[in-house]
This record gives structure tokens, sequence and C-alpha cells, in this order.
């Protein structure tokens, strides 16, 4: 992620210096403590903000270009993080998973999830079982059809998975607004437990359909791109925050977005990239302290389409 995603941080609201202002329309929680979402379909909580490894955990695994991704990895789970999303498509992602997963602990305390994006049943539980050995596990909590790829044949492949106790969840993803018809097709015809979907404070076509049938159906809902891959921090490049963005708590860009995402409730977990410790710090900070109200919702939106 380029270092100016994170010099965006407005000089008088440096981080740990806003006050923290709550409403009865704001989240409440501990300073410590991390926002919580349930699934629907198991009432299982999970901390509302996780790891998307796309692009930046597909390196190559070595210690070297490994280390600072384990370091934000540890600290992630130090700091209360639990969902980590991944996919066999993200190049070396999973083997990257499969190095630092399995030291001190920390798959026990991950939520870890990945997708299924071949065609046919055979060719589709293959890339599920490399899935598992890449990744040295034997159960994954979540497995998605990914871009909604084979959504029949793959979905009655993760359901007997399911079912075998490999794996937890299932649901189905998507990353781009053309998707959204049949997504939606989907969520009406069919039981699941996650969906992924695109979803951000310029790209909020989401929430006109598909956010509030996840409600309905009683679907979780994980959030990719909620920087729009950094489109966001590009827009705002060298403006201040809003000072009364104070009154929810940001300290930063990344909580500014992330906290929009996290203000409709029917969103369980935005997945943003964090590929070392300082953004994990920035990022998961969005999960903690107030998200704006509706009002306040309308005014960041008028700002970010006024940029």
């Amino acid at each position: 992620m380029p270092l100016s995603r994170r010099s965006l941080i407005a000089g008088a609201a440096g981080a740990g210096l806003l006050p923290l202002v709550r409403s009865p329309a704001h989240a409440a929680q501990t300073e410590t403590d991390l926002l919580m979402r349930k699934i629907p379909s198991s009432g299982e909580g999970l901390p509302a903000i996780g790891i998307g490894t796309s692009r930046r955990y597909e390196v190559e695994p070595t210690p070297d270009k490994i280390a600072p991704l384990r370091e934000a990895v540890e600290r992630f789970v130090a700091l209360g993080g639990r969902v980590i999303d991944t996919a066999p498509s993200y190049g070396t992602a999973e083997d990257v998973l499969g190095q630092i997963l399995p030291q001190g602990g920390l798959r026990e305390k991950v939520f870890l999830a990945s997708k299924v994006s071949e065609r046919g049943r055979e060719a589709g539980l293959a890339q599920i079982e490399r899935s598992f050995q890449r990744m040295k596990t034997s159960t994954i909590d979540l497995i998605a059809v990914h871009n909604l790829v084979d959504t029949d044949t793959n979905l009655a492949t993760l359901r007997d998975l399911k079912q075998k106790g490999r794996i937890r969840y299932v649901g189905v993803t998507v990353w781009l607004d053309s998707q959204f018809p049949d997504l939606e097709a989907v969520m009406k015809r069919e039981a699941l437990d996650f969906v992924q979907v695109n979803y951000a404070i310029d790209s909020r076509r989401a929430a006109e359909r598909i956010l509030p049938l996840a409600k309905d159906r009683g679907m979780a809902v994980m959030v990719n791109v909620p920087f729009g891959r950094d489109r966001l921090f590009g827009a705002v490049k060298g403006k201040p925050i809003p000072d009364w963005a104070a009154a929810f708590g940001c300290a930063n860009w990344a909580q500014f977005f992330l906290k929009y995402v996290l203000a409709n409730e029917a969103v369980t977990c935005p997945i943003p990239g964090m590929a070392k410790a300082a953004y994990v710090e920035e990022n998961v900070g969005a999960a903690k302290g107030g998200l704006p109200d509706a009002g306040e919702r309308k005014k960041m939106e008028a700002f970010i389409d006024a940029v």
C-alpha cells in the first residue's frame, strides 16, 4: 500500500487526541473493546474488522517477504481481530498464510475464510483441497463461491463439506456492481451464511438492495474494497479530516472510510488489506468508539462526493 495512504492524517487531530463523543445512535463499547457483529445463521460474534489478502499478501513466500505480514497478523490478533479472508486466486496468499498461521497458536484465534472458483464438482473440490493443504489447516471457517462461478455446483460441494465438519459456513462473493442482479437472485433462492460484496463511501449501490436483502434473509456480510483499492485515499490526499468527524472518533482517513461502512448495521465485517502492523493499528481503530448516525453519514457522503 503506498506510503501516501498513511500520511493522510489531520494535523491537529492526531491519533489518540480526538475526543470521543457518543450519542444513542453510536455503537456502545468500552475504549478497548472492538465492535462485534453476529453471524445471523449461528449467533456467533465476530469483531467487525478483518484482513483481506488480495494483492497485499501475494508475495514470494520467503522469510524476509513474509516477516512484515506476520507482524501485521500478530498485531491484528493481539488487538482482538479474528477474520482473515483469502482465495486460491490471490496468487501466493494462501501459501503465505500457511507459513504464518501455524505459528504461535494463531490459527486457533483466527476466523479463516477462503473461496472456490473452479467449474465442475471435481475441479472445485480439488481446488478446495489445495486450500486446506496450502494453509496447513484441517478446517476452514468459511468458504464462499467466488464471483458466483458455477454457483449451484460449488454450493452443493460446500454444503457437503459443512455437513462433514470440514468447513463451518458457506457463502458467495462478488466485487462489481454489475454482478448485483445475479447476486440478488442467488440470495433470494439460497440459504447462505455469508455474502461478500463491494461497498464504500463512494460506491454505495450495495446499500440500495443487497445489504437490506442480506439483513432480511439472515446473511452475514463481508465488505471488500472498502477503500476502493485506494481510490478514496487518492481523492482526499492532502486534505485534513473534517473537524466534525471527531464526534464519532475518527483519527485518520482509514477510520473515516471504515466507520462509514460499519455504520450500516447489515455489515458484519469490512476486510481491508493490512500489510503492515501500522496499518492494522489504524484500521482496527475503526471498530472502536462511536459510529456515525444517519445524519452524519449523509454529511460524510456529501463531503466525499465534493472532493
